[in-house]
């Protein structure tokens, strides 16, 4: 039984997916999947009528849903309207200042958090354990290369002063 079932959902001999071909073709009715001998089309009126009451009704009760939400969304927005256009000289400047607050206090603890985070990882660089904390070769040799860029600077500023001051 196991071995039948895995077969249909295509894990012994369905080609590796999860969803064998005959699975799929049973879910959407395109065979004799349950062994119909060919009636597997042929419904009773009775369940063919009662799957059509079950899907009216639920797509009328959406529907349904659907208007009242529609209705009370449009009357909401009429009510609010007016309340919105007397007050909006106050409301305007206080969502502003509100956004910038929250923007101010989110940055605030973001930047903070980050700080955090740097000093942990400095001091662990900074004190003399067994092993440096990630990224340190990359600091260690971002710090000698840009040494090395300055002694290249300094050279070569060098150079073109005492040619500048040879005539």
């Amino acid at each position: 039984m196991a071995g039948e079932q895995a077969f249909h959902r295509g894990g012994v001999h369905g080609g590796g997916s999860a969803i064998g071909p005959d699975y799929m073709r049973a879910i959407r009715g395109d065979d004799d999947y349950y062994g119909g001998h060919g009636q597997g089309h042929n419904q009773p009126a009775a369940v063919t009528l009662a799957k059509g009451v079950a899907a009216a009704a639920a797509a009328g009760s959406m529907l349904l849903l659907s208007a009242l939400t529609l209705t009370g969304t449009v009357l909401a927005l009429i009510v609010a309207t007016p309340l919105l256009v007397l007050f909006s000289p106050v409301l305007v400047p206080a969502a502003i200042a509100v956004t910038m607050l929250t923007a101010g206090f989110v940055s605030s603890g973001a930047f903070g958090a980050a700080a955090v985070g740097v000093l942990a990882w400095m001091y662990k660089y900074l004190s003399h354990g067994t092993s440096s904390p990630p990224g340190a070769d990359t600091v260690d040799h971002a710090g000698a290369k840009l040494d090395s860029k300055a002694h290249e600077v300094k050279n070569w500023a060098q150079h073109r002063l005492d040619q500048a001051r040879t005539p």
